[in-house]
């Protein structure tokens, strides 16, 4: 191995991926993380109680609502959200440390929490996902069975205004097929961690 092989580390990058429901983003992102070596869920903190089979520092940081509420005070997390009744947060220490140490994180996360990223300015590439008309998004909601006409109908409303917000993301992927949305997302992130801007050095060593 190269004497310099430690001037290749590169800044690790952020890939914040939104969809409106039925789109298909769960599933994505659970396979992508599988296939690319190096690449993990960002960890969010959460004021929810631990379910059975959950691991403190792997699914959530579970905290109490005292310690949430004193990092949103003392400004600690780059987006939170309350829902259900309980909080929800990506801090920025995580965010940070993975991006100086050359980990590659995933953040699925709903187009607000992505606005709330981008008016922090964190650095991140961000993707959205989207259905390939919007009567294939019901059809998709309809075949769960899991979910009332009501509910449906809200999250089809819903889907429009997260669609809408799809013009600032970096790139758009297509989920009609799903290995081919897989591959197009692979593509993405194989590409983004090769910007020649997250290296350090590496042109100036080599020269040496």
């Amino acid at each position: 191995m190269s004497n310099n092989s430690q001037s290749l580390q590169r800044e690790g990058a952020l890939f914040v991926i939104s969809a409106p429901s039925g789109a298909g983003k769960t599933s994505l992102c659970k396979e992508i993380v599988d296939i690319i070596p190096g690449l993990r869920h960002s960890v969010s903190y959460t004021t929810r109680p631990m379910r059975k089979g959950e691991v403190d520092g792997v699914d959530y940081h579970f905290v109490d609502a005292d310690v949430f509420a004193g990092m949103v005070a003392a400004d600690a997390f780059a987006e939170w959200a309350e829902v259900h009744g309980n909080r929800y947060g990506t801090a920025l220490a995580t965010l940070d440390n993975a991006r100086q140490t050359g980990c590659d994180l995933l953040l699925d996360i709903d187009c607000q929490g992505a606005i709330h990223l981008k008016a922090k300015q964190v650095q991140g590439v961000n993707i959205f996902i989207l259905p390939p008309s919007m009567p294939e998004l019901e059809r998709r909601l309809r075949e769960r069975q899991t979910d009332s006409d009501a509910v449906i109908e809200r999250r089809i409303v819903n889907a429009r205004g997260e669609i809408a917000q799809a013009g600032w993301y970096d790139y758009w992927v297509f989920n009609d097929d799903f290995n081919l949305a897989l591959e197009q997302l692979k593509s993405i992130i194989t590409a983004e961690t090769c910007r020649a801007a997250r290296y350090r050095g590496v042109i100036e060593d080599l020269l040496r």
